[in-house]
């Protein structure tokens, strides 16, 4: 590759000038669109097969844009998942740690929000703690509830603005809950979140879906890789795509560690316990 002010001359196999010129092409795409490229990016655009679709169409989707910058899908999975949520009432997002399943989803509560296509979000999780056992926890109800939902709170204040948190929480406009306080009710005109799903049995998880109200739309958010429910309880997570699979407006998507975007370190550790898991028959 050899650069000269803007133009870029490359030589080698046609083949590899091939996929570098369509990369190029892409990331310029991707510049005009507004996104931010950086080495993961242009990794990100080299993996993507052409055959699927322009990396830039994927990737330069703006989901939500809000405190200065703009929510876009940065893989093919994620810009698939993106994609279910739009256009089925009830999407699954199945796959392990930093694959964007929540946060997603949490922008298209917020951009629905936004757009007026929802009066409402409600956000919910089982109250299951992951491997430990925290005993009783003093303080009003807010406050025991807090240490399980904290991670939703955690995506609210990256999408909006900190002070127009608790009025929209008070207002109900936002509901922050655990998954039992779901039981008896009706969520009409509202966008839903299950996260955490792996934790909740067959019970619940019926429970939480025939909850869905008309004008609603349902995401729910696991891992069943990471299932803190006591030995020998079945997930409903890991039994629901057998049950529902055949029935239409309700998606599957499944993310794996190519769509991990934290830390480098992130899809290396999950790919090494699958791998522990899959010859040991270890238990994760």
């Amino acid at each position: 590759m050899h650069v000269r002010g803007r133009d870029v001359a490359l030589t080698g196999p046609e083949e590899s000038v091939s996929v570098l010129v369509r990369t190029i092409g892409e990331l310029k795409r991707l510049v005009a669109a507004g996104a931010l490229i950086d080495p993961d990016t242009v990794a990100r655009v080299g993996q993507i097969d052409p055959s699927a679709g322009a990396a830039s169409e994927m990737l330069g989707t703006g989901i939500l844009s809000s405190r200065g910058r703009t929510v876009r899908p940065k893989t093919f999975g994620q810009h698939e998942y993106v994609r279910a949520i739009r256009q089925h009432t009830i999407t699954f997002g199945l796959g392990p740690a930093g694959t964007g399943k929540t946060y997603l989803a949490m922008a298209m509560a917020v951009g629905a929000l936004q757009a007026r296509e929802v009066s409402r979000i409600v956000l919910t999780r089982p109250a299951v703690e992951a491997g430990e056992r925290l005993g009783f926890l003093p303080g009003t109800l807010n406050e025991k509830i807090d240490p399980y939902v904290r991670p939703l709170y955690d995506a609210l204040h990256d999408m909006l603005e900190p002070e127009r948190i608790p009025r929209l929480l008070e207002s109900g406009t936002i509901e922050v809950a655990p998954l039992a306080y779901m039981r008896g009710r009706t969520l009409n005109d509202a966008f839903v979140i299950l996260d955490e799903a792996q934790n909740t049995t067959p019970e619940q998880m019926k429970m939480f879906l025939t909850r869905l109200g008309f004008g609603s739309r349902m995401v729910v958010t696991g891992d069943t890789s990471q299932v803190d429910l006591p030995h020998g309880t079945t997930s409903g997570l890991r039994i629901v795509q057998d049950i529902l699979q055949s029935i239409d407006d309700i998606a599957f998507c499944s993310l794996t560690s190519k769509d991990v975007v934290r830390h480098a370190l992130v899809s290396a550790i999950v790919d090494a316990y699958d791998l522990w898991t899959g010859t040991s028959g270890g238990r994760a």
